[in-house]
């Protein structure tokens, strides 16, 4: 797990909490318009409570957000929460917008943080159909000789989750025993959230048995879909992260309760989506009401939080030392 030595690392609650989605707060990461246009969409929310806000200057907010590319704010912030590992997830948008470096620039910033923050990170690094050969032969490197620890899709930059053109890197993922993350749910907001309903992910699961897929948010959107497939494929996980945006009217706690007592609890990991909730909440307080609160586990073994909480992502993240 990239050099992971659990005694070193920050614990909570008595185990190593183990964050299942977290992305690299920068522009070169995160195209400029996906905030763009995040920004008037909380714009457009607030004015509908007669709250008025400047489209430019929640951009800057935002901006300002997303200005961490060596990841020293967010280790900050795990320290805080107590969160020892997390799962960095390296989408590829460059088939859908501009993007603001090569493949190879962009992957050498994930590796510095790698280096800089010793055991803290896994990498997911993003693939896509339309990817060349180069991109393949990159992608091999990354995963055989870089330390990077699996692949990420996000199906919504205009492609599904099962499209054929994917078979090399699933079956290079079956050779190393590295898993895959697809984005189920909503999205940045430019793109066709279409392809990312859960469903479209299970042929590529029945097609390859040997590689570990985990529905990205699956624990919050479309989760009754994510759950009915891990359920029944041996092979499929759903995480948590964005779960405080649930859409449920008895509030996020309620909704992972819900979900954590659904029976797939050797199948969920609990992730939290960070930094995208940074203008609303700190990952301290997040982590502190899932982990110390009354509610979240309300109901839920002992055995069942501990897996939900690191067990199932470390089983996941050290199968290629097996």
């Amino acid at each position: 797990m990239n050099g992971l030595t659990e005694g070193s690392l920050p614990t909570r609650a008595g185990q190593l909490l183990i964050d299942g989605q977290v992305t690299l707060a920068s522009t070169v990461t995160t195209p400029q318009v996906f905030l763009e246009y995040q920004a008037v969409n909380a714009v457009e929310r607030l004015s509908a409570f007669g709250i008025t806000g400047s489209v430019e200057k929640m951009t800057e907010r935002l901006l300002r957000l997303y200005s961490d590319p060596q990841a020293d704010r967010l280790v900050a912030e795990m320290d805080a929460a107590g969160v020892g590992h997390a799962i960095v997830m390296a989408p590829s948008y460059r088939h859908a917008v501009t993007v603001a470096a090569s493949q190879e620039d962009i992957a050498e910033l994930y590796r510095e943080i790698i280096r800089r923050h010793p055991g803290r990170f896994t990498v997911f690094w993003g693939v896509d159909p339309r990817d060349n050969e180069d991109d393949f032969l990159l992608t091999q490197t990354l995963l055989q000789e870089k330390g990077f620890g699996g692949l990420k899709l996000y199906p919504p930059c205009g492609y599904s989750p099962s499209d054929e053109r994917l078979d090399r890197y699933f079956a290079l993922c079956a050779e190393l025993h590295l898993p895959v993350c697809s984005h189920s749910g909503p999205g940045w907001g430019p793109l066709d959230f279409g392809y990312a309903r859960p469903l479209l992910l299970d042929s590529a699961a029945r097609r390859f048995p040997g590689v570990d897929f985990i529905f990205g948010h699956g624990a919050v959107f479309g989760t009754a879909e994510c759950v009915a497939i891990a359920a029944h494929r041996p092979n499929v996980y759903l995480e948590s992260s964005g779960f405080s945006s649930a859409p449920n009217a008895d509030g996020w706690p309620a909704h992972l309760n819900t979900t954590f007592r659904l029976g797939v609890q050797h199948k969920m990991i609990f992730g939290t989506g960070w930094p995208s909730y940074r203008l609303t909440e700190s990952m301290a307080s997040l982590c502190a009401a899932v982990v110390d609160g009354d509610e979240v586990f309300n109901d839920v073994s002992d055995a069942a939080r501990a897996l939900i909480l690191g067990g199932n992502a470390r089983r996941l993240l050290t199968q290629a030392d097996r």
